[in-house]
């Protein structure tokens, strides 16, 4: 089964307001497990960053400003994730900013239904706790720290991490080989009885010859 964990990091929280997708970065899992395809891109937004995004990705319009628009990466995009499950932690948020730019270029919009939400995921598992990225990668012994500032393939491939966790986890899978393992082993061991092999009279004879050749053997003692 093939899945696409993706996050946008943007210059503010509402689309609508006129902000945009600044990063898009994608990891490609294929059975849960991450193929080392991504899809990474940084996008001139064609507006000023507020300093508070800013403090949060740490990507500004100076960086920006010679990176492509979302209109020359869009079907880049669009073939990298093919017809995959899309995986976010906030989805509705990520795929608003989606749907939004893809609004903008003419092309039609990708259904919700298509995504899985981690953050949902976490709060059914973890209710009343908190489930941002940070606290699951804790909670979960998850290594996040290479993630000093907020980054969209960074963030995705932490949260390939955590999504496995939270659909069971390596180790999860191995505890139920071993147990399959373990009932084998028992469900198979037979006690027999024991046998007797006595040694024959030529057998004995040829032992006798032997022992005779060594100097005090010790079983003449």
């Amino acid at each position: 089964m093939r899945e696409i964990i993706f996050d946008t990091e943007t210059t503010g929280l509402d689309p609508s307001q006129g902000h945009r997708i600044i990063e898009i970065g994608c990891v490609e899992l294929v059975n849960l497990v991450p193929t080392g395809n991504v899809f990474h891109k940084y996008l001139n937004p064609e507006r000023d960053i507020p300093a508070e995004a800013t403090k949060i990705h740490g990507l500004t319009e100076e960086f920006l400003k010679d990176h492509p628009v979302f209109k020359e990466i869009f079907q880049e995009f669009l073939d990298f994730i093919g017809e995959a499950p899309l995986v976010a932690h906030n989805a509705e948020f990520d795929m608003r900013f989606i749907n939004w730019e893809l609004k903008n270029v003419g092309h039609q919009a990708i259904p919700m239904s298509r995504t899985v939400d981690t953050l949902q995921l976490a709060r059914s598992r973890f209710p009343g706790s908190p489930n941002n990225l940070d606290a699951l990668c804790k909670r979960l012994g998850v290594d996040n720290s290479n993630r000093t500032k907020h980054g969209a393939l960074v963030d995705s491939e932490i949260l390939a991490a955590v999504y496995l966790e939270l659909k069971g986890g390596k180790q999860a899978g191995l505890e139920l080989v071993q147990q399959k393992t373990s009932a084998m082993v028992t469900s198979q061991k037979k006690v027999r009885a024991p046998r007797s092999f006595p040694p024959s009279r030529e057998e004995l004879e040829a032992h006798g010859k032997f022992i005779s050749t060594l100097k005090e053997p010790l079983w003449l003692q």
